[in-house]
């Protein structure tokens, strides 16, 4: 890639972002877009158009964003954003204290040295504006290497002390939403593991009653024994679909009466298998009568499954928050594979089907799935070459006879040839997050945001090792194979030395991520799209219009993976090529303003952890600074410089630094401290609701019939009980 190519991509990508924008403030303001582009504000009872109604302004969303404060996040999009945008202003803190001080002295450096050979250079092809204004420009031994060096000490300990005051942040946020007056159910249980078995005599709510009972006997007041609930989730399932269905047939006869004649056409619908085949019957009349059949059938189930699926796991509940804090943060029995306790998450976060997992199995289920993203990580080359051998033309023609006259038309074989191997691709690494995340439920994880943490945690590691690693290794080892063959001695010095020729190749790629996949972001025309086509063609009540809108959460899970991985590229050839720091601003600051207008008006949290993301952040950034020390580290030895060794003490640093954080912050993300409990709440709110918010869906009571819950639920241990 020449200079004149590089401008012209990069100038392209912006016209797309200005076009992107432009879009979004023309069709933001459109009143039936507003569901799209403002439902947080909609669900939150708030006016979509509040403070920007008067203007055309195509940058008032900036405007927004920037007066917007860190308690307005926390109001409209709970403290898990708030937190998100921390870790957005912290990373972007470190690149422009970076900025600051590696741009004016580093690239004047750079660019006056005499230069070197030209094989020693920072980008692949004729890029060679740019070499000079980089490490790879300086000669070997050149006392001008003292500058660089002196620049990873200062990039290392902005880092530092910025991580050091973004974690003394984040635990304020979270003991400040911790000890808020208002009540939140989790805060008054906790969640029970491998109990042990039934003792002979008593039923499994005995058991669990009783042992709680004797530990705590003031403060306890129920419990919830964890049960299988696979077969009533599936009749509930059922028989929501055909509530859902009937409303549907209702609407449309509804509306059948206004179109047509004033008695309406009834809806019909096919009894066979997916509604497509069977015997033709009226739909309302249908639809009543399966609700009819499956509503004693899901309570005779319900019964059953409170009395003979009990499993050993539980849920208890406590009188007072600061009992069920430091149950949470004790030890309850003398083996740890029994009578495991922990915080209790929120409700609509619970992983049921992982609570019942007992100790061992969720250790087993632990190595092999960790055995197996090993696996994904270093090998996915494999399924990938599969799928596109199986994807080529040829191939296709095989398994695929009937396509034989399309794809030999020779425009069609040209873009399939073009486009087809690099969709596969593209396909299966759209698949990849989502793979990783049934694996990380597959550990036995009992809750979606912890899930989402480790899944997020795999992500970075395989988006490190196979993008950054992996391209730059990749390229290395291509291109020089032979002298590897002929001495093999010269392997990691070659290596170190090739490294930094993929740094335009990034610098390329960071700039393509900040422009059009913020801009695509921003202007939400895929959700746009596809929310008016099933609003035209699908959707015939408000439940279905609604669902069609629904705009998710901001997805941690992939998000935050794919930010660390611009950090890592960035951070990594701060000091190689100063002249990326300036993308990886743009890409950050960008990205806060982006989300930040998205926080406030469009996602809306599927849950909250209070924070509990962060010490992940924490220590994948800790890890991308580590890796950035060993990057320089092998580049300063590769070019002869005599006083390398003074960088040795920084990775050390760096674990130690890592050290002091994780033993002086991390505790309480995994607990609440008893002094944050202890804080009185506002509310008089019955303990009753706390209880009932935990209980599943499907063995909730529409009739409120207590007696039906006695098997698995335990009665109130102190009548009137309040908080």
């Amino acid at each position: 890639m020449d200079f004149s190519s590089f401008l012209t991509s990069l100038g392209t990508s912006f016209v797309i972002f200005v076009v992107l924008m432009f879009l979004f403030t023309w069709l933001s303001r459109r009143p039936g877009n507003f569901v799209v582009y403002y439902p947080n504000r909609i669900l939150k009872g708030l006016d979509p158009y509040e403070g920007i109604r008067l203007t055309r302004n195509p940058f008032a969303w900036i405007r927004e964003a920037l007066a917007s404060t860190e308690a307005d996040v926390i109001n409209l999009s709970g403290v898990d954003s708030a937190v998100y945008f921390v870790f957005l202003t912290t990373v972007l803190g470190i690149l422009v204290l970076a900025g600051l001080l590696l741009l004016p002295v580093l690239l004047p450096i750079a660019f006056t040295s005499p230069g070197v050979k030209a094989d020693n250079t920072t980008s692949e092809g004729t890029f060679n504006d740019i070499d000079k204004l980089s490490m790879g420009h300086i000669e070997l031994k050149s006392p001008r290497l003292w500058a660089f060096l002196a620049a990873t000490y200062w990039v290392s300990f902005a880092a530092y002390c910025l991580l050091w005051k973004a974690y003394k942040h984040v635990s304020d946020l979270r003991a400040a939403a911790l000890m808020s007056p208002d009540v939140k159910p989790e805060q008054f249980g906790v969640l029970v593991r491998d109990i042990p078995p039934v003792p002979e005599g008593q039923t499994r709510k005995e058991q669990v009653d009783s042992y709680f009972k004797t530990i705590y006997p003031d403060t306890f007041y129920r419990s919830v024994v964890v049960t299988d609930n696979k077969k009533v989730n599936k009749i509930y399932e059922e028989l929501e679909g055909y509530k859902k269905k009937l409303e549907r047939a209702e609407t449309i006869y509804a509306e059948s009466k206004q179109t047509s004649t004033p008695e309406g056409t009834r809806p019909t619908a096919k009894t066979g298998f997916l509604g497509l085949m069977g015997k033709k019957v009226d739909a309302i009349e249908y639809y009543d009568e399966k609700i009819k059949e499956l509503i004693p059938k899901l309570e005779a189930e319900q019964k059953v499954t409170l009395k003979e699926k009990q499993q050993c796991s539980a849920l208890i509940f406590f009188t007072n928050r600061v009992t069920a804090s430091s149950a949470a943060q004790s030890l309850h029995a003398t083996m740890v594979d029994t009578w495991t306790v922990m915080n209790a998450p929120e409700p609509r976060q619970l992983i049921w089907t992982n609570l019942a997992k007992n100790f061992y199995e969720r250790e087993m289920r632990q190595y092999v799935i960790y055995f197996i993203v090993f696996l994904t990580i270093f090998f996915y080359m494999i399924p990938i070459g599969f799928i596109s051998a199986l994807t080529t033309l040829e191939n296709l023609k095989k398994i695929l006879p009937f396509l034989k006259p399309v794809v030999d038309q020779q425009a069609i074989k040209t873009v399939l040839e073009a486009y087809l191997p690099q969709l596969a691709l593209i396909i299966f690494m759209a698949l990849l997050p989502k793979f990783l995340l049934f694996l990380s439920k597959e550990e036995g994880i009992p809750t979606q945001s912890h899930a989402e943490r480790a899944a997020s945690g795999k992500f970075f590691y395989f988006s490190v090792l196979n993008v950054f690693i992996g391209v730059t290794i990749g390229s290395t080892l291509f291109t020089t194979m032979k002298v590897i063959l002929k001495d093999t001695s010269k392997i990691v010095p070659l290596l170190a030395q090739s490294l930094p020729k993929s740094a335009t190749f990034f610098l390329t790629f960071v700039a393509l991520r900040f422009f059009v996949g913020y801009g695509l972001e921003l202007s939400r025309i895929v959700p746009l799209i596809i929310f008016h086509l099933k609003k035209k063609y699908l959707c015939k009540t408000e439940a279905e219009l609604k669902a069609a809108w629904a705009p998710g959460d901001l997805g941690y899970a992939t998000r935050v993976p794919g930010d660390l991985l611009i950090l890592t590229i960035v951070l990594c050839y701060s000091v190689i090529a100063p002249l990326i720091i300036p993308f990886g601003v743009v890409y950050f600051g960008l990205g806060w303003l982006v989300l930040r207008n998205q926080a406030l008006k469009v996602y809306v949290p599927s849950y909250e952890s209070y924070g509990r993301m962060w010490p992940h952040m924490y220590n994948r950034i800790m890890a991308t600074v580590i890796i950035f020390q060993a990057t320089m580290l092998g580049y300063f030895t590769v070019k002869k410089f005599y006083y390398t060794p003074i960088l040795i003490p920084l990775p050390i640093l760096s674990f130690i630094f890592a050290f002091i954080c994780q033993k002086k912050f991390y505790r309480f993300f995994q607990s609440t401290a008893l002094e944050v409990a202890s804080h009185e709440v506002k509310e008089n709110l019955s303990m009753e609701r706390v209880f009932r918010s935990f209980i599943p869906p499907s063995l909730s009571s529409e009739k409120g019939d207590e007696d039906q819950f006695d098997d698995a639920l335990s009665h109130v241990s102190r009548t009137g009980s309040t908080v």
